[in-house]
Parts: structure tokens; sequence; C-alpha cells
């Protein structure tokens, strides 16, 4: 969020500057040059703080998805320290993806649950997922991939949220 907030308040300067210049062409004036530039920014600052609560609002919705999906497995145990999960990386469409490794340390074969939570670099969540690993063998080592919901912007993060074995 910060890359965005960054991003909107540099081109609110912009805005501001070029309706300030503007306005003096047209005689108002400095008064009306100020007014109009302080309505720019307004409006600028409108659409940023609007983009940050979608962006909020898409993340808390993938959450919610995310907390239905791991609710409908029976008899999971808690299996976060059996994940582990690659570096990061932005597909050609702006959408993360990161590799998901599970180890089933138990005697029978299991699937896996995985919450995948990408955040920003200041810790706020951006998106999360739900991986299903399926059918890992005993002692052994299971793969998938989580991929965002949706395009992120910026540096992104990835960590496990709840991991469940059953």
């Amino acid at each position: 969020m910060a890359g965005v907030r960054s991003r909107g308040l540099a081109g609110v300067v912009w805005v501001a500057l070029a309706v300030g210049v503007t306005g003096c062409s047209d005689g108002d004036g400095p008064s009306g040059a100020a007014s109009k530039a302080a309505s720019a920014v307004a409006s600028a600052g409108a659409v940023v703080s609007s983009a940050a609560s979608e962006a909020a609002d898409a993340a808390e919705s993938a959450a919610a998805v995310a907390k239905d999906k791991l609710a409908e497995v029976k008899d999971g145990v808690d299996a976060k320290d059996q994940v582990t999960l690659g570096t990061p990386a932005k597909a050609a469409d702006g959408r993360a993806t990161v590799s998901v490794a599970v180890k089933n340390a138990d005697g029978e074969k299991k699937s896996f649950a995985v919450q995948v939570n990408f955040k920003d670099e200041g810790g706020n969540l951006l998106d999360t997922v739900v991986v299903t690993i399926a059918d890992v063998a005993p002692n052994a080592t299971g793969e998938g991939a989580a991929r965002s919901t949706r395009a992120l912007s910026g540096t992104v993060k990835a960590e496990t949220g709840k991991a469940l074995r059953y």
C-alpha cells in the first residue's frame, strides 16, 4: 500500500501543479489557481483513498474465503511447522506466486491445506489463498504452488497462515 500511496501522492502534486499553472493562464489570478489546485488535490486524494479501500476489501474477502476452505477440513491437525515456502515471484499478469512444500512426518498418506498470506513490506495483508496438496506419502515431501487471486503491486512477501494435515 505504501507504494500505491507514494505514487498517488506524487500524482496529486503533479495534478495540483498542472491545475495551478493553467489556472493562472485563464485570468483567475492566484486565488483562483489556488482554489483549483486544492480541489484537484482533494479529488486525487479521494481516488487514492478509494483504491486503498478497494484493495483492503479484496484482501478481507480473500481471507474470508480462505477461512471457509480451512473450515471444510475435518480432523485436521496443525502442520504449520511442516510447511516451507519459496521466494515469491510475479507472473506476467502481476499475480504473485510462491512454491509450497509440505513434509509428511506421519506414518500414513496425508493431505495438506495450507493458507498462504501475501503481504506488503509493511506487513499489511494484500491477499490470501489456500493450497491443497493431496496424498503425500509417509515421510515424503509434497509440492504445490500458491498464486494470488489478483495482481499485486510493490514488493510482496509470503508467509504461512494456517496449515492443516488431514
